[in-house]
């Protein structure tokens, strides 16, 4: 979706403009829920961008209550797991980080959804941050490798920026030229600082 490409490539305040318009449309439809957690967790992973932690747990309460427990949408419920990894991350709960990644890891095991697998295994690795940083640098690495056999370049920038941020290291290719090939390619990624 549009607001996918614009978090994934930092627009986050952007992003939720998108979801909120998706959210408004679903929300108060008598629909199956898939849309409407679609929308709740874009604006859950929108809220982390712009730091509002709180508003990105109590969207995510949201989401859970309408999908009224697990069983079925798998989708769904890896994309809750992604951002509750995300959003511990931010608060410096590595423990509620990694409990939310391996349950991810755990859902998207039983997906034929390489990328969802791909991430979820990224968001572990990121949550070893906090406790074990050569096993994030070397867990990263393994995702950097299988992004590049599959092609996934967004994925493949993040973890080589995990592993130089945390290693001091570059990666070959770097997250710089990972960014340029994704930039050749029509993405468009806010500059890092």
């Amino acid at each position: 979706t549009r607001a996918s490409f614009l978090r994934q490539s930092g627009r986050h305040a952007l992003a939720s403009t998108w979801d909120g318009r998706a959210l408004a449309i679903v929300g108060g439809l008598p629909v199956d829920p898939e849309a409407a957690c679609d929308a709740l967790t874009g604006l859950a992973a929108d809220a982390l961008g712009c730091g509002r932690l709180p508003l990105g747990w109590r969207l995510l309460g949201e989401c859970r209550t309408r999908l009224g427990g697990e069983g079925g949408l798998w989708r769904q419920e890896i994309r809750i797991e992604w951002v509750s990894a995300e959003l511990a991350l931010a608060g410096g709960d590595f423990a509620r980080a990694r409990r939310h990644a391996e349950r991810a890891v755990e859902l998207s095991g039983k997906s034929e959804s390489v990328r969802h697998r791909v991430k979820s295994d990224l968001l572990r690795s990121a949550a070893l941050t906090g406790t074990d940083p050569s096993s994030a640098v070397e867990s990263a690495a393994e995702v950097l490798a299988r992004c590049q056999q599959y092609g996934l370049l967004p994925l493949a920038w993040a973890s080589s920026l995990l592993i130089e941020g945390v290693s001091g290291g570059r990666t070959s290719p770097s997250a710089r030229e990972i960014g340029d090939l994704i930039a050749m390619r029509g993405g468009s990624l806010l500059p890092l600082s």
